[in-house]
């Protein structure tokens, strides 16, 4: 059964921003992420500053698409910084302590959560561009 025109239209949207999202990801984690950000943000001490940095990466690459979307919804782009710095925190703190490394299993079970947990933020994110 064909979708009705709306739907469709919506549909594209969404799949646009998805694609965007996801190209926004690529280039603030794998791009813009240089070493300091990527090793410092892991560190038990000193994290702050390199943290802070990659999701403000992120953050200002939201408030793009945010201010092309819906520029009233600036604010996206506050809630993708704290949500991408959680995230990596918590996945930082979590191999710490489980004294977890790239030769391990856990690591990558670890990182695959992480990746998993920022795609939901971005369909999150995309909602809220939408249905705002």
């Amino acid at each position: 059964m064909p979708l009705p025109p709306g739907a469709r239209a919506l549909l594209w949207t969404v799949l646009a921003l998805a694609g965007a999202m996801g190209l926004k990801h690529y280039v603030a984690d794998f791009v813009l992420q240089g070493g300091w950000m990527a090793r410092g943000k892991e560190r038990a001490r000193g994290w702050v500053a390199p943290l802070f940095a990659h999701a403000g990466c992120h953050a200002l690459l939201t408030l793009a698409m945010a201010l092309a979307v819906a520029p009233r919804l600036w604010w996206v782009a506050a809630a993708d910084f704290a949500a991408h710095a959680a995230i990596d925190r918590a996945k930082a703190l979590a191999a710490d302590r489980g004294g977890w490394g790239p030769g391990q299993a856990q690591y990558w079970q670890l990182l695959g959560l992480d990746q998993f947990l920022h795609h939901l933020t971005g369909l999150g994110l995309i909602f809220v561009l939408l249905a705002l």
